[in-house]
């Protein structure tokens, strides 16, 4: 028995140590800087060190065949590709993987929202900034033309240097903060900023350690996804058992009116002054469901205990069906 305890608490700290190695690592610079190449050496410097065998997963626009002119031709096309790459980062961040999006991130608030998910997640995050000159992206730009190679036209490419927000590492969401200088140093796997990196992400981290951070879920973020589903399971729910009592009820009166039905002693009667069927019962509940939800995004949250909701249906019904 206590052989088996021990081998138990050894499988545990195992987990509790493969699931602090998961991380979110967002590449950072102006366009033509090298990202991808750098992204690429993380990766494979990572798959190379990782004692736990972890996949490392790159998010581009390329995973998605987009291309990138067509993708920040305007602010419509360019508000639907992050939504596309935040979309496939919030799917993926939480799975035992390490995510590493390489894109332009050159909003600071996007770069944010991609803290959130691995705050939420509960794992590690940093960035790496490839700090490039203008003047040398531009001319990669022109090279990789000449070359047959994916580029930028020119009207985009001035737009995107003079919008890019350069990342500060006293920002949280800027934080850890590896530079990578590719201009001047090239980008190899032994390159200072991605063997800190790698590190970072991979040191076993414990009660002592002060140089690596995994960030931690908060209450909101843990519960913020879930009280709206329950809280629509519960009005489902109850608006189900609702339009149950009345059909059976009308059934047991052959057709009839129906009036005075009660649910519950603590509920309100429902009152009913006609027959009313089936069809038009499910079209007064999906009704309902979709304006508390509507209501819900401007005032008070809907209901997430049964009776609540039951009440607020019962009352809706008498209102549109009756007198109360």
């Amino acid at each position: 028995e206590r052989e088996r305890e021990r081998e138990k608490k050894v499988v545990f700290c195992l987990l509790v140590e493969f699931i602090k190695k998961m991380a979110l690592v967002v590449m950072c610079g102006q366009p033509c800087s090298g990202k991808s190449t750098a992204a690429n050496c993380l990766a494979e410097a990572l798959s190379a060190t990782s004692e736990f065998h972890l996949t490392v997963r790159i998010i581009d626009e390329s995973s998605f065949h987009l291309d990138r002119n067509q993708s920040y031709a305007n602010t419509p096309a360019e508000k639907n590709l992050r939504g596309v790459l935040r979309s496939e980062v919030d799917r993926s961040v939480s799975k035992n993987k390490i995510i590493i999006v390489d894109s332009l991130n050159n909003i600071k608030g996007y770069r944010y929202e991609l803290w959130c998910f691995a705050r939420a997640a509960g794992i590690r995050y940093c960035v790496v900034h490839c700090d490039v000159e203008e003047d040398v992206c531009r001319k990669w730009n022109k090279e990789r033309a000449e070359k047959g190679e994916s580029t930028y036209d020119d009207k985009i490419f001035e737009d995107l240097v003079r919008r890019f927000e350069k990342p500060d590492s006293r920002n949280r969401w800027d934080s850890p903060l590896f530079e990578l200088w590719p201009s001047k140093d090239g980008i190899q796997q032994t390159s200072a900023a991605i063997v800190s990196a790698v590190s970072y992400m991979t040191k076993k981290v414990d009660s002592k350690s002060r140089d690596v951070r995994v960030l931690q879920p908060t209450i909101a973020t843990q519960t913020a996804r879930t009280s709206e589903a329950n809280s629509l399971y519960v009005m489902d729910r109850a608006t189900q058992e609702v339009v149950n009592a009345i059909v059976e009820a009308q059934a047991q009166a052959l057709g009839g009116p129906v009036t005075g039905i009660s649910l519950d002693k603590q509920l309100i009667t429902i009152n009913i002054q006609r027959s009313v069927g089936l069809p038009e019962l499910r079209s007064l509940r999906r009704t309902f469901i979709k304006l508390t939800g509507q209501s819900s995004l401007s005032g008070r949250p809907p209901p997430s205990d049964a009776d609540g909701a039951k009440r607020m249906f019962v009352d809706y019904l008498n209102r549109e069906l009756g007198t109360v």
